[in-house]
């Protein structure tokens, strides 16, 4: 799967092909809410268990009434590959590590303050997440996430020029109060490199 394949799904160019993922996933994760995670694999395997041992009765008295010899009915499946290759794996493993070394070096960074102004970023963003953390458990906030991915891409598209125009205003005066703090405050000054 390419990246050009994940953004035709997200923004929504193939409506069936989006919507079939999308609600699969909004239906697993709202299953996983009432049901263990355990239970929704144990209910989902039975679900195509039962398709699949069905089709394969229906195909085997159909060919017995017709007096044919289609053979077993997912025959192209079976001898489809599935195996996984080392160069795969290698790949997403190689591009995992990187990310992987990438976020403990800027913990590391923020967590032994090499720089005041991250560090105290950093902080008030952990404080805040203690807060989102006592009103959210982690499914809400992925059912969340996963509600927003489909949905934010779509929006941002349609009204590119007003969503521009309003965040420019908010980050402007962000930096405007970022600068002020930064020149009461002694010490906060960013180092220039």
């Amino acid at each position: 799967m390419d990246a050009k394949m994940v953004v035709d799904l997200i923004y929504w160019r193939d409506i069936k092909k989006t919507g079939l993922v999308f609600g699969a996933s909004l239906f697993l994760l709202l299953s996983m809410t009432i049901f263990s995670i355990v239970s929704v694999i144990a209910y989902l395997a039975l679900a195509l268990l039962s398709v699949t041992i069905s089709f394969r009765i229906y195909r085997g008295i159909l060919q017995a009434v017709q007096k044919s010899d289609d053979g077993h009915p997912f025959k192209a499946c079976l001898e489809t590959d599935v195996a996984v290759s080392n160069e795969l794996v290698h790949k997403y493993s190689d591009t995992g590590l990187g990310h992987i070394n990438r976020v403990i070096t800027e913990l590391r960074r923020l967590f032994l303050v090499e720089d005041l102004v991250d560090s105290l970023k950093f902080s008030v963003l952990m404080w805040l997440l203690t807060y989102v953390g006592a009103l959210f458990n982690g499914l809400t906030l992925l059912i969340m996430a996963l509600v927003a991915v489909f949905s934010i891409p779509v929006v941002y598209e349609r009204h590119q020029a007003q969503i521009d125009h309003y965040i420019g205003i908010v980050s402007k005066q962000i930096r405007d109060v970022t600068a002020k703090i930064q020149t009461k405050v002694p010490g906060l000054k960013r180092k220039t490199e």
